[in-house]
C-alpha cells in the first residue's frame, strides 16, 4: 500500500518537471516580448517592469507578419486537406479490402515514417524544379502531404478496420455501394480519428521549415518559420521584438493543438483499439 502513494507522487513530480521544461521557455519568451531590450540586458530572467506593448503592436501593425502567416495558413490547409483525403482513401482501402500485396503495402507506408525529409532534401528539390513547382505553394504543401500520408495511414487504418463489417453488410442491402459506404457511414464514423490525422498533418506543415526554405527565394512567399528567421537576422540586436515575433508566430499553431486536444487522444485511443 505505500508503494502506491510513492508511485502516484513520483508520477506528479514527473508530470511537473515536464511542463515545467515545456512552460518555462515559452513563458520566457512571450514575457520577453512584453520588456525592453533595457530590461532583457540588466536581468534576462525577470518580469516586464513596466509592461511594454510597443513590440507586439509594431509587429501586429506590418504587413510582413501577416503575409507570413497567410502563406503558412495557405500552405497548411492545402497540406491537410491532400493527406486526409488521401491518406482516408489509402486507409480505407487497406482496412475493407482484401487483395495480394495488402500486408506488404500497408508496411511500405509504415516504412515511411522512418524515412524523414532531410533525406530527400537533394532529389526533393531538384524534381521540384524539373515540375517548375519552384516559388509555389503546391511545391511545398504536396510535399509535406506526402510525407504525413505514413502517419495518417497507420492512424486511420485500425480505426477503420475497428468499425463492424456488419455496419457494411447493412448498408449494401439498402442499396448503398462500396464509396456511399465509405462517404456517408464510414468517414463520419472515423471522425475522432480524422481530426487526429488533421491536426497533426496542419502543425507539422505550420513548423516546417526546411522544405519551404528550399521552395521559396521570394520573401513573399515565406512562411512563418522563415518570417522568423529573417526577422531575427534583420532585428538581431533588438532582442524584446524578436522575442514578441516568435511569442505571436506559436499562437495560431499552439490555440490549434490546444483546442483539438481531446479529439487527438480519442482518435489515437481508437486507433489503438483497433
Amino acid at each position: 500500500m505505500r508503494s502506491r502513494p510513492f508511485g502516484l507522487s513520483m508520477g506528479y513530480l514527473g508530470a511537473i518537471v515536464v511542463i515545467g521544461v515545456t512552460l518555462v521557455p515559452l513563458l520566457f519568451v512571450v514575457l520577453g516580448g512584453f520588456r525592453t531590450n533595457a530590461q532583457i540586458n540588466s536581468d534576462p530572467a525577470g518580469l516586464p517592469g513596466p509592461w511594454v506593448t510597443d513590440n507586439y503592436g509594431s509587429i501586429l501593425g506590418s504587413s510582413a507578419f501577416w503575409t507570413f502567416l497567410g502563406n503558412s495558413a495557405l500552405i497548411a490547409v492545402i497540406a491537410t486537406l491532400v493527406a486526409v483525403a488521401l491518406g482516408s482513401m489509402a486507409g480505407f482501402a487497406l482496412s475493407r479490402y482484401h487483395f495480394k500485396g495488402r500486408e506488404a503495402l500497408y508496411t511500405l507506408f509504415t516504412l515511411g515514417l522512418l524515412f524523414p525529409l532531410t533525406v530527400a532534401t537533394l532529389p526533393l528539390y531538384l524534381w521540384l524544379r524539373q515540375l517548375g513547382m519552384l516559388e509555389s505553394f503546391w511545391g511545398v504543401a504536396i510535399p509535406e502531404a506526402a510525407f504525413s500520408l505514413p502517419v495518417t495511414i497507420v492512424i486511420l487504418r485500425p480505426f477503420m478496420h475497428a468499425i463492424p463489417g456488419e455496419l457494411e453488410d447493412a448498408a449494401v442491402l439498402d442499396g448503398a455501394s462500396r464509396l456511399g459506404f465509405f462517404w456517408r457511414i464510414l468517414l463520419p464514423l472515423s471522425a475522432p480519428a480524422l481530426t487526429t490525422v488533421g491536426v497533426l498533418a496542419f502543425v507539422t506543415s505550420w513548423n516546417a521549415y526546411l522544405l519551404p526554405l528550399l521552395v521559396f527565394n521570394d520573401s513573399a512567399h515565406f512562411t512563418l518559420p522563415l518570417g522568423v528567421a529573417t526577422f531575427q537576422s534583420q532585428y538581431s540586436q533588438d532582442t524584446a521584438k524578436v522575442l514578441a515575433f516568435t511569442a505571436l508566430s506559436m499562437i495560431p499553431a499552439l490555440a490549434f493543438f490546444v483546442l483539438a486536444e481531446r479529439r487527438i487522444v480519442g482518435g489515437l485511443t481508437g486507433s489503438v483499439k483497433g
